[in-house]
Formats: structure tokens, C-alpha cells, sequence
């Protein structure tokens, strides 16, 4: 197994632990009374997010590592459980309104809005560099910021009209 390998399964596993998650809390927020706001561009997001893993399985298995980015990917996974810690049960991967809680405040959200999609849109750029991989890095940024237009956007619109549970 190559050092590439092993980050790419790292990934994968996380990703999927973190579907699993998503879909538990989800289940919850809605059985609690929350309503999920805007799901047509869901598809788009799971499509970009698993194009770009198997991508990276395809071209990066056994492409040489690059230890700053590599690095800085690793902080990038830091930040990445603060924003899932500090939501907690209210993570998902939907954007799910939930009537009469307020927007969560704390962590990294005293500073940003959206700090979940800061931390994806640079580990989409990130993780191909890792593996010498620019062109990819570019390719799946532009394809993650088209769809996170629309996926901001609904969520803007979402938390105007009620407290959100934001991812």
C-alpha cells in the first residue's frame, strides 16, 4: 500500500463515517419537527463530492505526497471537527430548518457564517495538490463553488425565514 493510498482510504472512511452521521442527525432533526429546505441540489453536491474522491482514487493511488499540503490538509481536518463538534446533533449534510431553535453561535460560527464550506471548498483544492494534482484541484473547485452558489444561497433564504440548523 502507498502513502497515497493510505490517505485516500483515511478520506474515504471519513467521509463515509460522516454520511452515516449526517443521516442520523437528519433523521432526528425531522422526527424532532424540522423541515429540510431546498433538497434539489442535494444530488449535485453528492455528485461533485464523489466524483472528486473517486477522481483522486483514479489519479492519485500511487502519485507521490507532498508534505506541506499534506499538512495543511491535516489542520484543514482540525477545523473540519470543530465545525461538527460545535453543531453537533444539529450537523447534517442538508440544510434543515428548525422552527424556534436559534442559529448556533459559538465555535467557528462567532466568526463565519458558512465555516463548513470554507473548510470543503479548501480541502477540494488541497487534498489533489497533496498529490501533484493541479489541474484537478482547479477543476473540482470551480465544479464545488458552482454548486455551493446555489447551495448558499437556498440557505441564505432558509435562515431568513427561520432559525437553521446550517452546515
Amino acid at each position: 500500500m502507498t502513502f497515497a493510498t493510505l490517505i485516500l482510504a483515511l478520506v474515504t472512511v471519513q467521509r463515509l463515517g460522516e454520511l452515516v452521521l449526517a443521516r442520523r442527525n437528519t433523521r432526528r432533526l425531522l422526527a424532532a419537527g424540522a423541515v429540510e429546505v431546498a433538497p434539489g441540489h442535494y444530488p449535485g453536491i453528492i455528485a461533485v463530492h464523489a466524483l472528486w474522491l473517486a477522481g483522486l482514487w483514479y489519479f492519485a493511488w500511487n502519485a507521490p505526497v507532498q508534505p506541506v499540503w499534506l499538512a495543511l490538509f491535516g489542520l484543514l481536518q482540525l477545523l473540519r471537527v470543530w465545525v461538527i463538534a460545535t453543531l453537533g446533533p444539529r450537523w447534517t449534510t442538508r440544510i434543515i430548518i428548525a422552527p424556534g431553535r436559534p442559529l448556533v453561535a459559538t465555535g467557528p460560527y462567532r466568526w463565519l457564517s458558512h465555516p463548513n464550506y470554507v473548510v470543503v471548498a479548501s480541502e477540494i483544492a488541497v487534498l489533489p495538490l497533496t498529490f501533484h494534482l493541479p489541474w484537478f484541484a482547479l477543476l473540482f473547485s470551480a465544479l464545488n463553488a458552482a454548486i455551493l452558489v446555489v447551495r448558499i444561497r437556498a440557505e441564505n433564504r432558509a435562515l431568513a425565514v427561520g432559525p437553521a440548523v446550517p452546515v
